[in-house]
């Protein structure tokens, strides 16, 4: 069959569009959900039955939502310019609408934060995306975690994962802020427990996503955290009722 060249704006490719990259995220186990941004190119190939397949090369920013939440890309906030990753993803995507099919043959996405020099020439005092394997970022998610054990409802201790992403700032004194998965432990709340990172996981393993800063001056130490919490036994997410549907 010929290979079609479509408009970018067509109701067809932008519908292609997102449903290749909601099936992008909802395959990816790493990183953050991407969100579209520009859709560069669209050929379509139709099947001699019904359907066509679809040549996609999509530019992608990544969004605040870590691809752990099934949350769909529509529903997630994009970054700051000076924090975003942006990328592309190449896809091939199979359609048949009578049938109700959308199935993602392949996919391949290339991803590349901003160099720090053009952020830096733009905005010198912005914060830059540091190394998350460095110990004063694996310090403060494991201090701001604390603050989510000792004041959440949560049954079990939950320990840090690992850090997704961390920045430094200077701010009245150093500030780190990171963003780091956690996973539930079998040690309860009601135990004194001297170090949870030595609590064995809890199966079927609770996985949580959190942003945490920890601020400090001259007198004092600033700590903040904020949590999501996914469970394995949720009921189906938006992402997974809507593949079923597809």
């Amino acid at each position: 069959a010929a290979l079609l060249s479509l408009r970018c704006d067509e109701a067809a490719v932008e519908e292609a569009a997102d449903l290749a990259l909601c099936q992008v995220n909802a395959d990816r186990q790493e990183g953050y959900v991407l969100s579209l941004y520009r859709i560069v190119s669209a050929r379509e190939q139709p099947q001699e039955i019904t359907g066509s397949v679809f040549y996609l090369i999509l530019d992608v920013v990544d969004t605040e939502c870590h691809v752990r939440s099934k949350k769909l890309w529509k529903n997630c906030n994009t970054r700051p310019a000076h924090s975003t990753v942006y990328g592309q993803c190449k896809a091939i995507i199979y359609i048949n609408q009578a049938r109700n099919i959308a199935h993602l043959n392949t996919y391949e996405c290339t991803l590349q934060p901003v160099p720090r020099r053009y952020i830096w020439s733009v905005c010198p005092d912005c914060p830059a995306d540091d190394s998350p394997d460095k110990t004063e970022y694996l310090g403060a998610a494991v201090q701001s975690l604390a603050k989510f054990n000792a004041e959440s409802e949560q049954t079990h201790y939950f320990s840090v994962l690992n850090v997704t992403r961390a920045l430094m700032q200077w701010v009245i004194g150093p500030a780190y802020f990171v963003e780091f998965l956690i996973q539930e432990t079998s040690c309860s709340k009601d135990d004194t427990v001297a170090d949870i990172s030595m609590c064995e996981p809890l199966p079927p393993e609770k996985i949580g996503f959190c942003k945490g800063s920890v601020v400090n001056s001259r007198v004092e130490q600033f700590v903040t955290i904020s949590c999501e919490i996914y469970s394995q036994q949720d009921p189906a997410t938006e992402e997974e009722n809507q593949e079923a549907h597809q």
